[in-house]
Formats: structure tokens, sequence, C-alpha cells
């Protein structure tokens, strides 16, 4: 299929061809028809498969024939919501992208910065609105937003909003917005909370999953080292300098864990640097620019931080501290190996997080090379094969939520 084929407005299709793209990825070529017609949605496929484009293309599409050159005061007609900064700064930009030979304009808006320039934009009327939670209900508890005219609410990374402990604000948001509003909900994951979350703010929704969640990249070669906790930091260090690493994202389970790991390897003299969300927009901003212009050869970050960097070729991807959820390995894991590139991903195991690494081979089901031939092996070896497991946290402090009872009949939409 080509994107000619999806009955997309020549002004959306001018701005998609002139991005390089010909073919929809399968998560668009899925999503968009139905976007099209107003159903709800539930999409789920791994990071690096075009999911903003599969809400962005199609929310731009209908909201251009709506609006189309009309001269009256702009509204706010879509909604995205979305857990992180970067990733709202991202997602602006490619509605920016897409829209730019539209009359549509999107706004930004996240915390940790001045409100004024926000306000005075949104006085000044706005389509699109990409926000943050917090600011977002922040601003309308001021009285400067108003969703009376909203088409369509997309939750993104609805998976990391629940990690986040955004279930409530989520809520809220909802319930700010008209009853009969078309609702997208997208995700790299969609463990069984999401989808029971779901059933709460979405009516008969669709659903697309084109990647099963336990899959990992086919051209992402993974390796696991199991190594002494006290010495994961010395083992990362080697591996930088012996095999002459550059390019690394670096996952670290905790803020003070990835500056402390920046810290040594700042030591070392290895140019490091942590993202993580006791940055400051500014801050973040700088370091991932710098990262992404290979200023800076390492990024330490977090889970949250992470899920803004979208750079196409990062040849690897080093796990400091396992994930306490397997899915969240496999997200992960898909920073490397994007748009068809090879990879490489490599995981320190220490002994507390052997637990951890069970659960994940439970779930991707792939043989992942043990590499034993290194000085900073667990004081006993490496784990025995029958060693039982401690249990494991795997919530990652997920809330359930009761099923709605909501009505399933078809519901009538703004357009």
């Amino acid at each position: 299929m080509l994107f000619e084929d999806l009955s997309l407005s020549k002004s959306i299709q001018r701005a998609v061809f002139e991005e390089g793209y010909l073919n929809p990825t399968p998560i668009q070529e899925k999503s968009i028809p139905i976007v099209l017609e107003g159903r709800d949605l539930i999409g789920c496929a791994q990071t690096g498969t075009g999911k903003t484009a599969a809400f962005a293309i199609p929310i731009i599409h209908q909201l251009h024939r709506i609006v189309g050159s009309s001269k009256k005061a702009k509204q706010i007609r879509a909604l995205v919501v979305t857990p992180t900064r970067e990733l709202a700064v991202q997602i602006g930009q490619s509605f920016d992208t897409y829209a730019k030979y539209t009359n549509l304009t999107q706004l930004t808006i996240f915390g940790g910065v001045s409100q004024n320039p926000q306000v005075d934009a949104l006085k000044s009327g706005v389509d699109i609105l990409v926000a943050t939670p917090g600011r977002l209900l922040d601003l309308h508890k001021q009285g400067f937003l108003d969703f009376n005219h909203l088409h369509t609410l997309v939750l993104d990374e609805a998976d990391q909003m629940l990690d986040m402990g955004f279930i409530n604000d989520v809520k809220k948001i909802v319930k700010l917005t008209p009853k009969n509003r078309q609702t997208l909900l997208f995700s790299a994951t969609m463990p069984i909370a999401i989808r029971e979350l779901a059933e709460m703010f979405l009516q008969d929704p669709e659903k697309v999953e084109v990647s099963p969640v336990s899959s990992t990249a086919e051209k992402v070669e993974q390796r696991i080292y199991f190594v002494d906790k006290t010495e994961k930091r010395n083992l990362l260090y080697s591996l930088i300098k012996e095999e002459n690493l550059s390019n690394v994202l670096v996952f670290s389970r905790t803020k003070h864990g990835a500056d402390n790991v920046v810290k040594a390897l700042r030591k070392k003299d290895i140019p490091a640097e942590a993202i993580h969300g006791d940055k400051s927009q500014n801050a973040r901003q700088r370091v991932l620019d710098a990262f992404k212009n290979k200023e800076v050869g390492v990024l330490v970050a977090t889970d949250i931080a992470a899920r803004g960097i979208d750079i196409e070729q990062l040849p690897y991807v080093i796990n400091f501290d396992l994930p306490n959820i397997p899915e969240t390995y496999v997200h992960r894991i898909g920073r490397t190996g994007r748009a068809g590139n090879g990879g490489i991903a490599i995981s320190f195991c220490g002994k507390d997080e052997l637990p951890y690494w069970k659960d994940i081979q439970k779930l991707i089901k792939v043989d992942v090379k043990t590499i034993s031939d290194h000085p900073y092996q667990w004081h006993s070896g490496s784990p025995e094969a029958g060693e039982k497991p401690k249990s494991s946290n795997r919530s990652g402090g997920a809330h359930k939520s009761r099923k709605s009872n909501s009505s399933k009949k078809n519901k009538k939409r703004w357009y």
C-alpha cells in the first residue's frame, strides 16, 4: 500500500511525500483508516514503528476538512496527552511537519517553564494541543483552556502514564472533554492494566497490534552479563574503552543512579551526561541535542526521560539496571535497531536482579547470549540453572481499575 491509497488530502500527501514517506508502516496502514472513520482505537506497536504519524496524519486530515480556510477564531479540536516534555515536543514537531500545507496550528505545553508564552498562544487560538498532564490541568484550572469543541482525544504512551502515577490526572482530563469525542489510545506496550483502563474511556474500540509486546527487533543482538552489583560501573567503563563504544544509551532505574553513573564515567574521562525528570527542560534539551550531534558519547537515562528520545541510528543500548517490568525491557532495547538498522543491546544482571531477568526471558522467548569471559562476575560465578528466583514486583505501581459498564452502542461524532 502507498500513502496515496489512504484517501488523504493533497496537502497532507504533499507533506508526507516531502518527508520521504511512500509506504505506511503496519501500524499506520491499519490505524489511519480506522481513525478516519471516527472510531475509537487502541493501538499497540513497538517504538520506532510510526505510532505518532498513525494518529497525527488522520487527525490533521479530519480537522483540515472541517476547519478548511475558515477565518473564525480557532478552537482546540484535538488534544494529545503524553507523559514527558521531550515526547510532547517530538509529537508537536510531527504535527507541524504533516500540517505545514494546511492552515492548522498546534501548540505544545508542558511544565518546568514559564506558562506566559503558552497562555499567550492559547489566547491567539490553536487547533491542536499537545500537553503533559500537570500543565494541562493547571492551565485549565486557571480558565485558559476550553474543550467544548474537541473532536479527538489521544492518550499517548498510556503505559508510562500509568506507571508515572498520572492515572488520576488522566481521569480528570477525560471528564473535561465532550462525551461524543473520538478517543485514541496508543502505547508501545499494552499490559492488562492498560486494557482495563481503556474500557473506562473508549467506546467499542478497534484494536490494532502489529507487533506482540514480547517481540524484540530481529536485527538487535542481545547480550547478558552476570555481574557483581558493585562492579557494574567498572564493567561499563571496560566495555566502552575496550570495544571503543560511542553513541551509547545507558538505562538506569533511578535518577540518583543515573547521576552516579555519569560521575563515575567522567572520573575516567568518558564524556557522559544524564537525562531525567529532575533536570530542567532547557538542560534536558541541551543534553539530548549534544548526544544526537555526537558531542557526548554516553547518555544515561531513566525510562521516563527516554520515552522522548528518538534517534534513528542508535547502535548501542546498555541496561545498567534491569527493569522490574519485562515489557519495559522490550521498549528499552527497541531504542536501537530502528527502521531496519542493526543494533546491540547489552544487559547487566546483578544477583538481586535475577528474578527480573527470568521474567524477561519468559516474555521475549529469545536465547540471549551470555558473556561469561569478563572479570566482574558474581563472586559465586554464573547463576545456577536450578536457582529459584525470588518473587518480583511486576506491577510497576500500576493501579487496577474497575471495568466500565459503558454502552457499546455507536455514538454520534462531531464529524
